[in-house]
């Protein structure tokens, strides 16, 4: 795992952490979409990175793998979200 792997998994998980603090979400339902949006900052300073180098961040195969598996359910629950 990379350096900025590394710092970007801290950065989900600090995030988390926060947002767990100030929306005291309650059950797994609510827990879930907290660490969703842990995620998300993560991924989107990912993305911001990456465009800004033209370099992917992401450096071993199973971290793409990972990568895509977890944008896929994402996805799918930001569509669900929004029905």
């Amino acid at each position: 795992m990379s350096t900025l792997e590394l710092a970007l998994n801290m950065l989900a998980e600090a995030t988390t952490t926060e947002l767990t603090k100030s929306e005291n979400p309650y059950g797994l339902e609510e827990n879930q979409l907290v660490a969703r949006k842990g995620g998300r900052v993560a991924g989107n300073a990912r993305r911001e990175i990456e465009k800004e180098t033209g370099k992917s961040v992401i450096a071993s195969q199973n971290a793409k793998h990972l990568n895509g598996i977890v944008t896929k359910l994402l996805t799918n629950t930001e569509d669900e979200s929004s029905d």
